[in-house]
This record gives structure tokens, C-alpha cells and sequence, in this order.
């Protein structure tokens, strides 16, 4: 039983993109590695900008500098 965790920002991904990458993601597994996509469990977790940091800041901080 494939189990994905997708990360991303909270920054206002639709459900119907959501739902796109569990579709896809979910068929990715399926083509690749033949398993079985009724067994196959995706988690979308979207996490404030604040709560991820890369380089030692905040994504909140990069972005406000326009990295």
C-alpha cells in the first residue's frame, strides 16, 4: 500500500489542482511501479508560508525580498 505526502505552501491551490495531483501522482504509481491505485493513499499537506523556511528564513521573508 503506496503511501504519498505532497508538501506544499498554502498559497491557494484549488481542490481541482489537488485533485489533479492525487489523480496523477496516483497514476504515476501505477505506471511505474504496477501498484494497485485502490491501495494507493495520497496526502495533500499545505503548510503556512511562516512554517516552511529554506536557508535559514521563513519562505514569508524570502518572498517578501522577492526571492
Amino acid at each position: 500500500m503506496p503511501f504519498v505526502n505532497i508538501k506544499i505552501t498554502r498559497e491557494g491551490a484549488t481542490s481541482e489542482q489537488k485533485a489533479e495531483l492525487i489523480k496523477g501522482v496516483t497514476q504515476l504509481l501505477v505506471d511505474i511501479l504496477g501498484k494497485n491505485p485502490a491501495t494507493t493513499v495520497v496526502v495533500i499537506d499545505e503548510v503556512e508560508t511562516d512554517n516552511w523556511g529554506v536557508g535559514g528564513e521563513t519562505i514569508t521573508v524570502r518572498r517578501s525580498r522577492g526571492r
